[in-house]
């Protein structure tokens, strides 16, 4: 049986505009690959309502799971919970179970849960909270949607709350073997090593370095002893 899928929505103008490097992803993608869930599409939108939507919509439609990162904290342009919302046709408001954590937070912080504040309490009617032991301010599941913070510690919680309700499979397992030899003179060997082990992702990484060229082969799978048999015989073809 094959692992679940998944796929990422990173929303945010930042992102797009260069303003800020999303890390969320490569912590996503490694997590999800311990825990036998293949990431199979990263998407990245703005913060456009009609955009988000239907990337949502797509996306919760052609994988198991969808993570997304961004858009639930306190500004105006903060939107990503509405637009969940209205991709699920859901009712969305001041929900009193986000609104009690919140309220017990910011009386220990000795703040006022403000109006803006109080946005991020606004979650769908019908969706499942996310834990955030950092800010306290949830994030939330909404059928195969799991919406999070953009902030990185804040997510990498989250997604530490999270995976343990999702069902994994095999945790994928990766081996890499480094070739002195340029792409071209390694690209026949490696297709059909490829095609003679379909179970196996196989890509090839080229690096030249001193005026010399070659290539990491790095090897992906869930079964180890085909992932050994596999590196055997590349080791065979290209000599160290």
């Amino acid at each position: 049986m094959s692992n679940p899928t998944a796929a990422m929505l990173v929303i945010g103008d930042e992102i797009l505009s260069g303003r800020t490097r999303d890390a969320n992803m490569h912590h996503l993608s490694g997590q999800l690959t311990q825990y036998g869930i293949d990431l199979k599409e990263v998407r990245v939108v703005s913060d456009d309502r009609p955009a988000i939507i239907a990337a949502v919509q797509t996306l919760s439609h052609s994988y198991d799971q969808v993570f997304t990162s961004g858009g639930i904290g306190p500004t105006h342009d903060d939107i990503t919970a509405d637009c969940i919302a209205a991709a699920f046709g859901a009712q969305i408001d001041v929900r009193a179970d986000a609104r009690a954590i919140l309220q017990a937070h910011y009386n220990e912080q000795q703040l006022e849960l403000n109006e803006a504040r109080l946005r991020m309490a606004r979650i769908p009617d019908v969706a499942v909270l996310i834990d955030n032991p950092i800010s306290k301010a949830p994030g939330f599941s909404l059928g195969n949607v799991h919406v999070m913070a953009g902030v990185p510690a804040i997510f990498q919680a989250m997604v530490a709350s999270i995976l343990p309700t999702l069902t994994g499979g095999k945790p994928l397992i990766s081996k890499s073997y480094r070739v002195e030899r340029g792409e071209g003179d390694i690209a026949a060997p490696l297709s059909a090593l490829a095609d003679s082990y379909p179970t196996l992702s196989i890509g090839s990484y080229p690096f030249q370095k001193n005026g010399l060229f070659g290539a990491n082969v790095v090897m992906r799978g869930t079964d180890i002893d085909i992932l050994n048999q596999a590196m055997i015989r590349l080791k065979a073809e290209f000599p160290a």
